[in-house]
């Protein structure tokens, strides 16, 4: 019988549904079931951080809703339901006091946002905005309210930063470091990109952290470490994502940082694939759509008996700050080189050279940044086989 168990694929986010798109161009026939703990609106996660940007409120970056689009991909969606154990052994998906049979299971579960340990009684004022039920919370909490305090200069933040200012809010700014996007950018982008947020009205609170949220008449108070306050109606806390892979430990599937898969997708566990923000692909985990993608079109092919390894080319990330449009290819971690860098003002060109001259990596900021494509192709792909 177990032939005939469907796949399973938990999560309804871009990985899921990237997913079945491209299984569905292949095999219209085999039963997919898909299990999602939220509403299983298709959305797309990246686009979360451009809703005033794009005019749109949750409603508006919702591209279908749930029933469409099991019909559309001929799947079973279940929403709501938590899962809450791996049964490797018997093929099983366990949900509570049900188990689902599967044929193959895919995890495409995401990843949690990391939640900061807060003093202070303003905690139901601070808004993680990890899938759209999330932005719909914060859009409506946001309703009245004028000041936004952000939590976090990485990507995230600085894109919620320009959507909040072209939605003509006030906005905070409170992070670690001393640059904004410090594992990403180059110092020259960095600044480049804080310079026009700055510019935009942001305001910058670096080198510090938030320390107590305390409630107050109109919001919260935030007091950071360096002994400022400031008031706020509402907290975004934009400050990393960590790949969920409890219950894939609690089954015995290897873990790391995220899910271990190799190149077919593949975890320690026979018949179970991850991929997504969950996953750690060949030591590599990639919280960006591009490897997404690539991740999806492979392991289309390995579920339908062409066992597939994903080949990441040049994957630069685009990072939608209007007021100072950035796209960057991080070189690979520990090689050797040197950021080489032409600027002027905002725009900035930084390239990052091997000692044998060879392009590993790239930034670009401003007018610069039509620049990416063709920079993309001279720096060599992720994967070299």
């Amino acid at each position: 019988m177990a032939n005939q168990a469907p796949i399973v694929i938990v999560g309804t986010g871009l990985s899921g549904y990237s997913l079945v798109r491209e299984l569905r161009k292949l095999d219209k026939e085999t039963p997919v079931v898909m299990v999602t703990a939220d509403d299983g609106v298709s959305y797309s996660k990246p686009m979360l951080s451009t809703g005033f940007t794009k005019g749109k409120d949750a409603q508006g970056l919702a591209q279908a809703e749930t029933e469409a689009m099991a019909a559309q991909l001929g799947v079973e969606v279940r929403t709501f339901s938590t899962v809450t154990g791996i049964d490797t052994e018997a093929h099983e998906l366990v949900l509570g006091d049900q188990r689902l049979g599967y044929s193959k299971l895919v995890l495409a579960w995401g990843a949690d946002v990391i939640r900061l340990g807060l003093a202070g009684d303003g905690q139901d004022h601070v808004h993680s905005i990890n899938d759209l039920m999330d932005y719909r919370a914060f859009r409506t909490a946001l309703e009245g309210g004028q000041r936004v305090a952000i939590m976090g200069a990485g990507l995230i933040g600085c894109e919620f930063a320009n959507d909040l200012r072209i939605g003509g809010y006030e906005v905070d700014v409170i992070a670690p470091d001393t640059a904004v996007m410090p594992s990403l950018l180059p110092g020259a982008a960095a600044n480049a990109v804080q310079h026009e947020l700055a510019e935009l009205g942001v305001r910058f609170h670096l080198g510090t952290v938030v320390e107590r949220v305390d409630r107050c008449e109109r919001g919260v108070r935030l007091t950071l470490g360096n002994g400022e306050t400031l008031d706020a109606d509402l907290v975004v806390s934009a400050v990393g994502l960590r790949p969920r892979v409890e219950l894939a430990r609690a089954a015995g599937i290897e873990v790391g940082r995220g899910i271990q898969v190799n190149r077919a997708l593949e975890t320690s566990a026979p018949d179970v694939f991850a991929l997504g923000d969950c996953a750690e692909v060949d030591g590599q985990v990639l919280l960006y759509v591009l490897p997404l993608m690539a991740c999806a079109r492979a392991l289309a092919k390995t579920l339908t008996g062409e066992r597939t390894d994903v080949r990441y080319g040049t994957m630069p990330v685009m990072i939608k700050t209007p007021c100072c449009p950035t796209a960057v290819c991080p070189p690979p971690a520990g090689v050797e080189g040197e950021w080489v860098v032409e600027q002027e003002g905002s725009d900035v060109k930084a390239l990052f050279n091997s000692p044998s001259g060879e392009v590993l990596g790239f930034a670009v900021t401003g007018r610069f940044a039509v620049e990416k494509q063709a920079l993309a192709k001279e720096v060599p792909p992720i994967h070299q086989d």
